[in-house]
């Protein structure tokens, strides 16, 4: 199959959205401008109905094909921007210091946007698609909120997909697998309360220093001795607060990092063992200690027949051999996953190519990424919502 929109002149409007996004970003659910940009645009391109305002500040765009049919297809897209300050001297970098789309959800969203305007151009479908541009993914919960909002009834959304660029994976390849493919992302804070006192006479205080040290090393042994080495987990404590002078043993303590797992029991198992030894060594230390834990986004799970069919429709595009069907779980998280708690779909990667990686202060969205994006979008619509014979 031939790449959509790859002509110079398409694919330098495309590229053109794509880097007025990159300079204008925007955080969370504050999108206005990329969202309403997108509706001018979807509504330009003929869509039978723009909605906005969807979970907040989403925008759903409405394609049907030439040809009725039954079933109706989700293809979703991010919009926001990463609180970073942007280290690039690219001449479209990011306007507004501290901001900066360091995960390409610019160039996410210029893709479906070209996707859309060539379904509605070509309408070679039975059905409907619908493109979901989504706000909030960066810590928002976008997703969520969308489904919140009646996203999927509100369409008739029957199945969903969504799609994103992996630095180090190579411009024109694709990666999926069924099942797992990105991991539940999950934080904890653990206050431990002392006795204070002077450094010289530690014996008569109650270190809290000392045991927030024990706790890292305990908590640490749980991935390393209580889960099965096969079974994909990380506990990080990234945060270690406490005291402010030399010679003196403070009050308090505070410990924090996050959690990451791709199977629910190992989920739920990891905490139970957390608050086990926190207490432990609570008591083992003479302090007092609170952990607090704080479910985040859950396993981005793909539906293995969806999968299959992704990794065939990409496998059209750019042929078998550039087609990871398998790839490896990343550790990263993913709110497209409320997504698919709620219909069955998939999670796919394109590549980005040789970048610095996500959310890094010198990564850019990869250009030539674009027609691939686009026409796996294309294709994945034709296929799926495919006439009968």
């Amino acid at each position: 199959m031939a790449l959509i929109d790859s002509t110079d002149e398409a694919l330098a409007e495309v590229q053109s959205w794509r880097r007025d996004l990159h300079a204008n970003p925007e955080l969370m659910f504050d999108v206005g401008r990329t969202a309403g940009i997108v509706a001018e645009r979807l509504r330009g391109f003929g869509c039978d109905d723009v909605t906005t305002g969807v979970g907040r500040s989403g925008v759903v765009g409405v394609i049907h094909g030439r040809i009725t049919g039954p079933r109706t297809i989700g293809l979703r897209a991010d919009m926001d921007a990463l609180p970073i300050t942007e280290a690039t001297p690219l001449p479209y970098a990011s306007r507004t210091p501290g901001r900066m789309h360091a995960c390409g959800h610019d160039g996410h969203t210029a893709m479906l946007l070209g996707a859309a305007r060539h379904l509605c151009v070509t309408r070679n479908f039975a059905g409907t698609a619908v493109v979901v541009f989504q706000p909030a993914e960066e810590g928002g919960a976008g997703g969520r909120v969308m489904i919140e909002d009646g996203l999927m009834e509100r369409f008739g959304i029957d199945e969903i997909f969504g799609m994103h660029n992996v630095p180090g994976l190579p411009v024109g390849s694709f990666a999926i697998r069924p099942g797992p493919i990105m991991a539940a992302a999950d934080r904890f804070e653990i206050m431990v309360t002392g006795r204070g006192g002077h450094a010289a006479m530690p014996h008569l205080c109650a270190d809290p220093v000392f045991a927030g040290a024990q706790m890292i090393c305990a908590l640490q042994g749980i991935v390393a001795r209580n889960i099965d080495p096969l079974d994909a987990c990380v506990l990080s404590v990234t945060q270690f607060n406490a005291g402010s002078a030399q010679n003196a043993i403070p009050e308090t303590a505070r410990l924090a990092g996050t959690m990451r797992t791709l199977r629910p029991e190992t989920r739920t198992f990891l905490e139970t063992r957390m608050r086990e030894i926190v207490a432990g060594v609570a008591t083992a230390t003479g302090v007092s200690a609170k952990l607090t834990l704080n479910r985040g986004y859950p396993v981005t799970r793909n539906d293995p027949d969806r999968a299959a069919f992704c990794a065939t429709v990409a496998a059209d595009v750019v042929g078998a051999a550039q087609v990871n069907a398998n790839i490896e779980p990343m550790m990263g998280a993913e709110d497209f996953s409320y997504m698919l708690e709620k219909r069955p779909g998939a999670f796919l990667f394109v590549g980005n190519g040789d970048t610095a990686g996500l959310h890094h202060p010198a990564y850019d969205f990869n250009d030539s990424v674009l027609p691939f994006g686009i026409s796996y979008w294309v294709r994945l619509v034709e296929t799926a919502l495919a006439p009968a014979a």
